[in-house]
């Protein structure tokens, strides 16, 4: 009985528990000493067998509590049900353990973990519900065993499910439900099926099954939190995303409600265009252009690069079909428009990018843009027509009351006493009618009045000395007629004088100016832009005080500065040499010096002049100018 006692202590096998009961008979015991041994061996192999379910059920609670605190920590799906499946391999000592889940898209179930598998074929198996042990598991919610799979019908078998059973060399097999809920009688729902397998027959006990369940039952609970972990996840993703919407729409409707009464407010107060392009730069941070429907920038706020006509008339089209800003290269380009008509553009520099709410806001800005445009050019007709009627007196009355025009001009806004150049602008007959409304329209934002006056548009120009912009009366001229052709659609031709102050003056200026067209008409320069200065000889006897020495100086002053920095007599060769009927023989005798010396002369000469220097209407200048200049000398 001791011998049983220390065999129990030391865990020893059943066998040699019973050898006790046989090395006694064989020692010679009685009866009644065999038989009270026997009962002895007997409660040993039972309480053998107790400490034995004992220790299994302390280590299948022990792998359970490390599932639970797994659960508990929840790190990874993937991990937990790893472990999951890991330890039903290991717990109920099977050769392989697996793990299948629905794929509600696919309307099949896939294999999601596997532990001992070594077939590609079997870890990528997928099932249609129903098929298989692992259907019939799905659908009834209760357990499944069988200890020889290829050959149990109780199945769905399908060729898929088998080659991959085959391939993995699995026989016996235990599948139980992924069960959220008691049963399905109580609103369970089954989640999956989690299989122990073996590649031998194999009868799964009842508690091997419930262990299998006990684990199920935990994977179970880690799929379900994981999705709802998910789910929360992706709630409040998506309330993140939710409010950062609302806070940029909040931010951009602020934005807008500013821009709405900073423009509000500029359309009110009349702004002029420049206000309106630096407060929508300041709006959006970057620099604004105002832009005509020629090109010609009518204002800007900031500094920003020039941009190529073709171009951006081709963004404004663009963007006056869409009606919305386009992108042009590194810029933004939204047309302004008054219903059909196009007022002008504007133009976001160095802006390569828009987000919505500042694109909305650009676009907005160009519909005030119009607004004001439209308003101030409402006021600036106004007070043309009226200023017009003071500009028709002057030109036809100057000495009549100058002190009075004078005094006019300055209550409308115009000072006759400051230095103006003087336009006239001459357009076909079909289109005249159109040429007094252009005129206006290329006075906008410039300064200046305008008036029709017998069959010409005369339009006044401020005039801030030689080293202001536009301070040629050529170079003016060639503009004015360029812009106005594009609005009238037809060639204008506009002739310049000036610049003048006074009545008298620049009545005296619109003569010269008048003379200057009609010349321009009898040369063919029609649609184009000049003044008298640049008529050569004509415009000398076209101008009002003749001014000689200018003319003599435009056609002569290369050889006359020669002459004056080197003693050269360039200026009397070129003289002889017309005197004499450009023969050169005669010349060198008149100049008495050698032929070669008369050649080499000239030679020069057409360097300082340029070619064609001797062709016929170039010779006459020519000729015309050292007349003029033996008078002035």
């Amino acid at each position: 009985m001791r011998r049983l006692v220390e065999l129990l202590a030391e865990g020893a096998p059943d066998e040699d528990i019973t050898a006790v009961h046989v090395r006694a008979r064989a020692a010679g015991a009685g009866p009644d000493d065999l038989a009270e041994l026997e009962a002895a061996v007997a409660s040993a192999l039972r309480v053998r067998r107790a400490l034995r379910q004992h220790r299994r059920r302390e280590a299948e609670l022990t792998a359970l509590f490390e599932t639970a605190g797994d659960l508990a920590g929840l790190r990874d799906l993937d991990d937990v049900l790893q472990s999951i499946v890991r330890r039903a391999r290991m717990l109920l000592g099977t050769d392989t353990a697996y793990l299948t889940l629905p794929d509600e898209r696919a309307g099949d179930t896939y294999m999601r973990v596997t532990d001992g598998s070594v077939s590609p074929l079997f870890q990528n198996l997928r099932l249609s519900l129903g098929e298989g042990l692992g259907g019939l598991v799905a659908q009834t919610t209760q357990p499944y065993a069988s200890p020889d799979y290829g050959t149990d019908p109780r199945f769905l078998h399908t060729e898929t499910i088998d080659a991959g059973v085959r391939e993995e060399g699995l026989v016996g097999i235990l599948g139980v439900p992924l069960l959220l809920g008691s049963s399905s009688a109580e609103g369970g729902k089954v989640i999956g099926v989690l299989f122990a397998a073996d590649r031998r027959p194999r009868t799964f006990t009842p508690d091997e099954t419930a262990l299998l369940c006990s684990l199920a039952a935990h994977a179970a609970i880690a799929i379900d939190t994981a999705r709802a972990l998910a789910d929360t996840r992706a709630a409040l993703a998506d309330l993140a995303e939710a409010n950062a919407v609302i806070r940029e729409h909040s931010s951009a409707m602020q934005r807008t409600e500013e821009a709405h009464d900073r423009l509000t407010d500029l359309v009110l107060r009349g702004g002029a265009a420049g206000e309106i392009a630096a407060a929508v730069g300041e709006l959006l941070g970057c620099a604004i252009a105002i832009i005509d429907p020629t090109g010609h920038r009518m204002a800007q706020a900031g500094d920003g690069p020039e941009l190529g006509l073709d171009d951006l008339a081709e963004a404004v089209a663009e963007s006056r079909a869409a009606a919305r800003a386009v992108p042009l290269g590194d810029h933004w380009v939204c047309a302004v428009l008054a219903g059909p008509e196009l007022l002008g553009s504007l133009v976001a520099l160095d802006r390569p990018a828009l987000e919505d709410s500042d694109r909305r806001l650009f676009e907005r800005a160009g519909v005030v843009t119009a607004l004001l445009l439209l308003l101030r050019r409402t006021v600036t007709e106004t007070e043309n027509r009226i200023r017009g009627e003071l500009l028709t007196e002057v030109l036809t009355a100057a000495h009549r009351d100058p002190a009075g025009l004078v005094d006019r001009g300055r209550r409308l806004g115009t000072d006759l006493e400051h230095p103006h150049l003087v336009l006239v602008a001459q357009a076909p007959a079909r289109t005249r009618s159109k040429l007094s409304a252009a005129a206006a329209q290329h006075l906008f934002g410039r300064g200046g009045i305008s008036a029709e006056h017998d069959e010409t548009t005369v339009i006044l120009l401020p005039y801030d000395g030689p080293d202001a912009a536009g301070a040629d009366p050529a170079g003016v001229a060639r503009t004015t007629a360029g812009r106005l052709t594009y609005l009238v659609g037809a060639p204008v031709t506009v002739a310049a004088s000036g610049p003048a102050s006074g009545p008298a003056a620049l009545a005296a200026a619109h003569a010269e100016a008048r003379r200057c067209l009609r010349a321009m008409g009898v040369l063919g320069r029609t649609g184009e832009g000049a003044s008298a200065a640049e008529l050569g000889f004509l415009g000398v006897l076209l101008g009002e005080g003749h001014d000689v020495r200018r003319f003599v100086h435009s056609v002569l002053g290369p050889l006359l500065e020669y002459d004056a920095q080197r003693g050269t007599d360039l200026v009397r060769t070129l003289q002889a040499y017309f005197d004499c009927g450009a023969s050169l023989t005669r010349a060198k005798d008149d100049l008495h010096i050698h032929v070669n010396t008369v050649v080499q002369r000239l030679d020069r000469i057409g360097s300082l002049l340029g070619p064609g220097w001797n062709e016929p209407d170039r010779a006459l200048e020519l000729q015309l100018a050292l007349k003029l200049n033996l008078l002035t000398v």
